[in-house]
């Protein structure tokens, strides 16, 4: 690792005063086939490391897989269903069981623990968003240790998780943590060579390195943990992603100790509010601009305007979170739109003095305001 490299790893992580840690299915579970379950004295492990960074000051908010895994496990099933309604079932049992050995392995330590249970809806209501962040600040004051998982038991296909790593973003940007460590069984993002990448400056640029390596006991791999780093980097946040079975390896990453991958920042900490809009809120559709557009967009910091729009998908109301498209349908954007679906396609194209003639009413200059608009950085 260069010096220079070492440098922003110190900074990074002595910065840090609330760290999100998501703890894998493949680091909860025993690794010897012949004695599957729950590894109850890798949770305990982890719980001292979480009381240790408890003791230097920090704030540790846990996301934590491992419900189906373990439900897998007490209900002696090999491999993870793939029905949802067996994965609601399989998960009412092993939830309860993941966070009593939550509970006991923190109770050793003096720590309380509290438990969340989350879909991907939740996120997406402005209302419930803030109640997340509230609910978790409270723990926190109350000296307890808050462990989320995605809620199973009620989860549908759709409103699902990639194995909590998304969850686990989610959960950073809401909080405006510092800092997200996703806790997996390799030590982190390995280049074409099988050399681990230290640093990363841009997802954009290591996503060729991907590799398909779900298991059969979770969801997730290295893609959604790639995607996880970019929500948590455009956000204005670090990331890392590191082998949890590593000795102490979470006191290590906040000492600046050279372990994992770290994804630097790509850009300075977005507002609460932003951080809704282009990065937490689903879209309800988009619309596809010029390069003259993208460009006043992307480079100038520009409102969007009607003029530089050509195409329009989706049904959507006025003040619906949208995607912007380049002319080649990559996305650039999201925004809050003042807009229904309807009204775009009527006045994509034209100049803000035509909307009254085209609407029949006053209306609004901009079709997303640069106030309402989250670039979107890799």
């Amino acid at each position: 690792m260069s010096s220079q490299s070492a440098d922003i790893r110190r900074e990074i992580f002595a910065k840090a005063r609330h760290v999100v840690v998501k703890l894998g299915t493949q680091v909860l579970t025993k690794r010897d086939p012949d004695k599957r379950g729950l590894d109850t004295a890798y949770i305990r492990r982890v719980a001292r490391q979480v009381t240790d960074l408890h003791d230097k000051g920090l704030r540790v908010t846990v996301v934590s897989s491992g419900a189906i895994g373990a439900g897998c496990m007490e209900l002696g099933l090999d491999v993870r269903p793939t029905d949802v309604a067996d994965q609601q079932a399989v998960a009412a049992v092993g939830q309860r069981r993941l966070m009593t050995h939550m509970h006991d392995a923190f109770a050793r330590y003096g720590l309380g623990v509290g438990q969340v249970l989350l879909t991907r809806s939740d996120f997406d209501d402005r209302v419930r968003y803030l109640n997340i962040r509230n609910c978790i600040t409270r723990l926190h004051e109350l000296g307890c240790v808050p462990i989320l998982n995605e809620n199973d038991a009620v989860a549908v296909e759709e409103l699902r998780f990639g194995d909590n790593d998304l969850l686990a973003a989610l959960t950073c940007n809401a909080l405006r943590a510092d800092l997200l460590v996703l806790l997996t069984v390799v030590d982190g993002l390995h280049d074409e060579s099988g050399e681990t990448i230290g640093l990363v400056q841009s997802v954009r640029d290591v996503r060729r390195f991907v590799r398909g390596d779900t298991t059969t006991l979770g969801s997730g791999g290295m893609a959604s943990k790639l995607e996880a780093a970019r929500l948590v980097t455009d956000a204005g946040e670090a990331a890392v992603i590191a082998d949890g079975r590593a000795p102490n390896v979470l006191v290590k990453l906040i000492d600046g100790k050279p372990l994992g991958t770290l994804f630097v920042p790509v850009r300075g900490k977005l507002s609460s509010r932003l951080r809704w809009i282009g990065l937490t809120k689903r879209p309800a559709g988009w619309v596809v601009v010029d390069d003259g557009a993208a460009r006043a967009l992307c480079k100038r910091g520009k409102s969007l305007l009607a003029s530089g729009i050509t195409g329009v998908s989706g049904r959507f109301d006025r003040g619906a979170v949208i995607e912007v498209r380049d002319s080649q349908g990559s996305q650039i954007a999201r925004g809050l739109i003042n807009y229904d679906a309807a009204e775009v396609r009527k006045i994509m194209g034209y100049r803000s003095n035509q909307f009254e003639k085209l609407l029949g009413r006053a209306a609004f200059a901009e079709v997303v305001h640069r106030d309402n608009l989250v670039l979107i950085g890799a």
